[in-house]
């Protein structure tokens, strides 16, 4: 997927080598599951995607869906769950929080080779530039107030109305997420990174006081959002991979580290004229989520704390991506240059560590 001006929209490639797989042994499979699919069938893999590699499928009347796969290779531990991805997006459906229709979750790695799953394609526009280039003030201001209100949404949600109630442990979500960020780190390490290690031991020492549990999506940007082709609305929240359950707030800071990073660091807008983008600044942002959420303004260093945690855990995951690009099978062409933001970011993080400490 890749740009334009004002919006994107889904752009593919060829599928690599590494990614390819039987589409007559994979629409053989689907015809059996999903009704009324015709065969032949057509895959082809989206551009972009750093983790789960996904496709487009098409039969022979033009119907499409879209697949998302374990990557092949080795694996870091509980990571690329697309099973997971699949349940929480099956039990949000008919919520406040839209998701693509769910097809077929398929463990069988005979298939295609790894596990999968298919759910309903979603057309619409695709933003990967925050500082939406292209669109007036007033559709600015719009889609971000939808983006809030989509995770407030979230947020808002009973994780055991649901049926989600056992989706992840009840409590410590940051301790937990410290903890497995810095062992999926270690397993994916492929040069000495000095803000790693002094974020690795100061981040542990400094986790706020209080906790809090709801359904977090873990990896709620702007590029995972389908919005509707004209109106400033929400139709499919993607990429569910690292969704559990955890604290809010932590989820919520993780999505406003855009206000916080340069466009070269990570999709950030950092420095840009919010006011006559129409975009609104970070504390008006948080405010909104507040009023939705009926949360109390959040304390200044508790919010400090969950962006250098979030950078901290974003630089993790880049890490990850690029170990996967140096072995041949990361999901995306782009990914060596995805990867090799991860030390920007852990120096980010540990720069936002030492402001902690300085206030």
């Amino acid at each position: 997927m890749a740009s334009t001006p004002a919006e994107t929209s889904a752009r593919m490639r060829d599928i690599s080598p590494a990614l390819a797989f039987d589409a007559q042994r994979l629409g053989e499979y689907l015809r059996a599951h999903i009704e009324p699919l015709q065969l032949p069938l057509r895959v082809s893999q989206f551009e972009g995607g750093q983790s789960n590699p996904t496709y487009l499928l098409e039969d022979a009347r033009g119907q499409r869906w879209v697949l998302r796969r374990k990557p092949p290779g080795k694996l870091l531990p509980s990571a690329h769950a697309v099973d997971r991805e699949y349940r929480v997006m099956s039990a949000l459906a008919g919520s406040d929080v839209p998701v693509p229709r769910m097809r077929v979750l398929c463990t069988d790695e005979s298939v295609i080779g790894t596990a999968f799953y298919v759910m309903d394609w979603v057309a619409g526009r695709i933003f990967w530039d925050p500082r939406l280039p292209g669109l007036s003030p007033g559709e600015r201001g719009a889609l971000f107030d939808e983006m809030n209100r989509v995770i407030a949404a979230l947020h808002r949600v009973d994780p055991q109305a649901v049926g989600l109630g056992d989706y992840g442990k009840p409590g410590q979500y940051v301790a937990r997420q410290i903890a497995r960020w810095s062992q999926q780190y270690r397993a994916s390490q492929t040069e000495p990174m000095p803000a790693m290690e002094n974020l690795m031991q100061w981040l542990p020492e400094h986790v706020p006081q209080g906790d809090e549990v709801a359904v977090v999506h873990g990896d709620f940007r702007m590029d995972n959002l389908i919005f509707h082709p004209s109106e400033p609305r929400v139709l499919a929240v993607l990429d569910w991979e690292l969704s559990t359950l955890g604290h809010p707030l932590a989820d919520f800071a993780y999505h406003c580290m855009a206000w916080r990073l340069g466009p070269g660091q990570f999709r950030g807008m950092s420095g840009e004229d919010l006011g006559a983008l129409g975009i609104p600044t970070e504390s008006q942002y948080v405010a909104a989520y507040c009023r939705r959420t009926d949360r109390d303004p959040v304390p200044r260093e508790q919010w400090e704390f969950f962006l250098a945690f979030n950078m901290f855990r974003l630089s993790a995951i880049l890490q990850g991506v690029l170990a996967r690009a140096l072995q041949g099978n990361a999901a995306s062409a782009e990914a060596l240059d995805a990867g090799a933001r991860a030390r920007p970011l852990a120096e980010a993080a540990w720069a936002q560590v030492q402001r902690i400490g300085a206030a």
